[in-house]
C-alpha cells in the first residue's frame, strides 16, 4: 500500500470521514490541518465535508542527533509535551533540550504569523474539530495538537490521517474522541515510506491552499 501523493491520500481519507459525517457523528465539522504536510490532505477532507479549513501549528522536538526522531512537541504557548519513554530509551532529559525547544518555539511563532496572516483563531464551540495530518509515526505532535484544540472547547475532536503506526494509534485513541485512519501497517518506519511522492510542502503552498479554501466558502 502506497499513496500517489498527499492529494490522493486526502481524497481516500475524506471518503472515510464523510461516512462518519453522514452517519451524524460529526457536528458542524471544522477541519484543522497540521502544517505543513497535513495541509493538502486536509484540503481534500474540508472539500468533501464542505467545511472551513484552518491550521493548528505544532512543532516536533527532535532528538539532538536526529531531528526527524520526535521526542516531544510544541503547540501554541503551552509547555512542551515530551514522550517520556522515548527520552528514557535515548538517554535524554527534557532539561537538556532547552535550546532545541527555544528554536522550535521560534519557528512555531514564525509559521503562525505567516499562515494566519492576522486571522483570529477559529471558533470551535459546539463544533467537531477534524484534525488532519499526512501520517502519524510516533504521534507526539498529534497529541500536542489534540490538547491545543481541546483548549478551544470544541464539541469533539476527531483525529484523521491516511496512515498511522500501530503504536501511535493505541496512544491517540485515548487522546481524541475518534481516530480515523486508513492503514496501520507494521513495521511502520516513516510516514514518507507510504507515499510515492512525498515532496516537502512549503510555506507558499500552505498559504495558497488556505487562500483557495477560504475563497471557495465565501462568508
Amino acid at each position: 500500500m502506497r499513496f500517489g501523493d498527499r492529494a490522493e491520500a486526502g481524497q481516500e481519507l475524506a471518503a472515510a470521514v464523510l461516512v462518519r459525517h453522514r452517519a451524524g457523528e460529526l457536528r458542524s465539522p471544522y477541519v484543522l490541518a497540521l502544517p505543513r504536510g497535513g495541509v493538502p490532505v486536509a484540503a481534500e477532507v474540508a472539500r468533501a465535508l464542505d467545511a472551513p479549513l484552518d491550521v493548528v501549528v505544532v512543532r516536533k522536538i527532535g532528538a539532538p542527533f536526529n531531528r526527524e526522531l520526535g521526542v516531544g512537541a510544541l503547540a501554541g504557548e503551552a509547555p512542551p509535551l515530551f514522550d517520556t519513554r522515548a527520552l528514557e530509551s535515548l538517554g535524554l532529559s527534557a532539561d537538556g533540550l532547552g535550546d532545541l525547544v527555544a528554536a522550535e518555539r521560534a519557528e512555531l511563532r514564525r509559521r503562525e504569523q505567516v499562515y494566519r496572516a492576522g486571522r483570529p483563531a477559529p471558533v470551535l464551540g459546539g463544533r467537531t474539530a477534524v484534525l488532519v495530518d499526512d501520517g502519524l509515526a510516533t504521534g507526539v505532535t498529534a497529541r500536542a495538537a489534540v490538547r491545543a484544540v481541546r483548549a478551544m472547547e470544541p464539541a469533539a475532536v476527531v483525529l484523521a490521517a491516511p496512515v498511522c503506526s500501530r503504536e501511535a494509534a493505541g496512544t491517540l485513541r485515548a487522546e481524541a474522541d475518534q481516530l480515523v485512519t486508513l492503514y496501520t501497517p507494521w513495521p511502520f518506519h516513516s510516514v514518507g515510506q507510504w507515499y510515492h511522492d512525498f515532496t516537502q510542502v512549503g510555506d507558499d503552498e500552505v498559504i495558497a491552499v488556505l487562500r483557495d479554501a477560504a475563497a471557495a466558502r465565501p462568508q
